[in-house]
């Protein structure tokens, strides 16, 4: 038997959570109960995950996106309230990593979607693994790219062009890393990928001459949190089952 604590001791450890300074707590955020068979993953510890998790049978939620963020009220009162509620109802740790499932070498966001992108020989930018880039190997078309990223992400990219017809250096950063563009701009990147766009990006892409991706907040971030949770499945022994819950986003 395994507990919780085993568990989110040896996942801070292994994605280096403390080397980061996050807009929320990273690990072991609601602590129910000690031992674990059953981990669901979810990207976000919605109400509705965390249904499904309970339905699933699982003692452990393993989110990307989970409570406690900066400048957020304290109280745990209304929505927030009813989910920590049902977590303890249903007898569910919640554990929950950001930054550092972003950033991390083999099984992070940003590594896994190059892996969805066949993107071998990408790489991050600086030492904290938030932005990546790639030399393609082929110049490719903005078409091109959308069609891709459709391809792997179930989903089409909102495009604003801003860039030449074609190009081969590109870089990405999962989820709302729109702000990213111009050090992207600066790195001499020819397209940025991120999950949402904000008014200012068009300006920044049109203006920087860089073609902006905004592939869905969601769906860049999918992968990495399942990757982990096999990870954690095959190192502790206990099952592992990822929950989909529909965003838009």
């Amino acid at each position: 038997m395994v507990t919780v604590s085993e568990i989110t001791s040896y996942t801070d450890t292994f994605l280096n959570a403390a080397a980061f300074k996050d807009y929320c707590p990273n690990g072991l955020q609601v602590e129910v109960k000690e031992d674990v068979n059953k981990i669901v993953s979810a990207v976000t510890a919605s109400q509705a995950a965390i249904e499904a998790a309970a339905e699933a049978g699982a003692d452990l939620l393993v989110v990307h996106h989970g409570y406690f963020w900066k400048n957020e009220p304290q109280p745990l009162t209304g929505m927030k309230g009813r989910r920590i509620k049902s977590l303890y109802e249903n007898g569910i740790n919640l554990a929950a990593w950001h930054l550092p499932l972003d950033a991390h070498p083999q099984i992070g966001n940003n590594a896994q979607l190059a892996q969805r992108l066949r993107w071998n020989n990408a790489s991050p930018v600086e030492a904290d693994g938030l932005l990546w880039q790639v030399e393609l190997q082929t110049v490719e078309t903005a078409c091109g790219l959308i069609q891709l990223l459709e391809g792997a992400l179930g989903r089409e990219p909102q495009h604003i062009a801003g860039g030449p017809i074609q190009f081969s250096k590109v870089g990405w950063c999962t989820g709302a890393a729109q702000s990213y563009i111009e050090q992207a701009a600066d790195l001499g990147l020819q397209a940025f990928i991120s999950g949402e766009i904000s008014e200012s990006t068009t300006h920044a892409a049109r203006e920087l001459g860089i073609h902006y991706f905004a592939a869905g907040h969601h769906a860049t971030e999918r992968y990495g949190i399942q990757a982990l949770g096999s990870l954690l499945a095959e190192k502790f022994d206990v099952t592992h089952e990822f929950i989909e819950i529909s965003n838009p986003v």
